[in-house]
This record gives C-alpha cells, structure tokens and sequence, in this order.
C-alpha cells in the first residue's frame, strides 16, 4: 500500500470520527433545548452545536496527528536486461515462428508430440501416471471389468476393502523403489 492510499485512509478516519462526534452532540444539544425552544429554532440550535462540535474535533485531530506530507524519496536504478538460460532458449518464440499471414495449418499433418520424460533413471523421483509398459492391455482390463461385475453390486454386500488398498500401497510402495 503507498503513502498516498495510507493518507487518504487516515484522513477519512479522522473525517468518520469527526462526523460521529458532531451528530452525538447535536442530538445531545436537541434533547436538551426541546423544552427551551420551539421547533424551528430547536433545530437550528442542535445542528449548530453539531457543526461546531465536527469543527472543534476535526480541528483537534488534525493538531493531535500532524501528518508529514513529505513521501519517501526512493533512489533511482536501473532495471537490468535479463538474460535467459541456454535451456530455455528453445521455448521461447521470436517473430520466425510466426506462420505468414494467409497460410494455414493443414489438419492432415499429424501433430507430434516429445515425451521428454522418455529416459527415466531407476532413482528418479518422477511418478508417471500412464506409463505403456505398466498399462494394461484391452483384455486385461475385460477381465478385470468382468470380474468386477461378476462379484455383484454394493447393493447386494458390502464389500470390507481394506485388504485391497493394503495391497495397492505395497503395491505402489514397490513400483516406486
């Protein structure tokens, strides 16, 4: 937050409490004058002690608080070009990945995708999701779905899965050493 938001905060407050106080004491001033005065002159009397009163703690604020108005003189620098790294020069584009304007994309040239991530060592901490070697093939997963289904529905029984997630994290815990 800068110096000038932080002053217009702090001035606001002291308007807020200024403003708070003067109408406390003009319905302080009207409760008392309703049976010195008729009404008009009541009313003019009560907003008078209430202006007088926002003056007088507006004033005594300001004098209470003295604000510096001087900001905080920062030195001038430089900003310093950047420079990118030898690895990540190859991600950045420049005007000659630009296509012509005019020239499209044909959709018959297949999109070719690099898995950098082709050669992971043994100790490497990298999970990855949809390995194809450890993937099952369609008739695995026939034969797992179906026998699934042939245990019956969670409606029939219910089924105790805890000797099952016990297996999947040994099962994990191997994958990953």
């Amino acid at each position: 937050m800068d110096a000038i938001s932080i002053e217009r905060i702090e001035t606001g407050a002291e308007r807020g409490a200024s403003a708070l106080f003067g109408a406390a004491v003009g319905y302080a001033a009207y409760g008392w004058l309703s049976a010195l005065f008729a009404q008009p002159q009541l009313g003019a009397c009560a907003a008078g002690a209430g202006v007088v009163a926002y003056w007088l703690c507006s004033r005594g604020l300001a004098a209470a608080f003295q604000r510096k108005t001087k900001l905080l003189a920062l030195p001038a620098f430089t900003v310093p070009d950047a420079e990118w790294p030898e690895a990540l020069e190859e991600l950045v584009l420049t005007d000659a990945d630009r296509l012509p304007t005019g020239q499209e994309v044909s959709s018959d040239e297949p999109l070719e995708l690099e898995d950098v991530l082709a050669e992971i060592g043994p100790e490497a901490r990298v999970v990855r999701l949809f390995d194809p070697k450890r993937m099952p093939t369609p008739g695995q997963m026939k034969s797992r779905i179906d026998d699934h289904l042939a245990q019956g529905s969670a409606a029939d029984a219910p089924i105790d899965a805890s000797q099952a997630l016990s297996d999947a994290l040994a099962e994990l815990k191997r994958s990953l050493r």
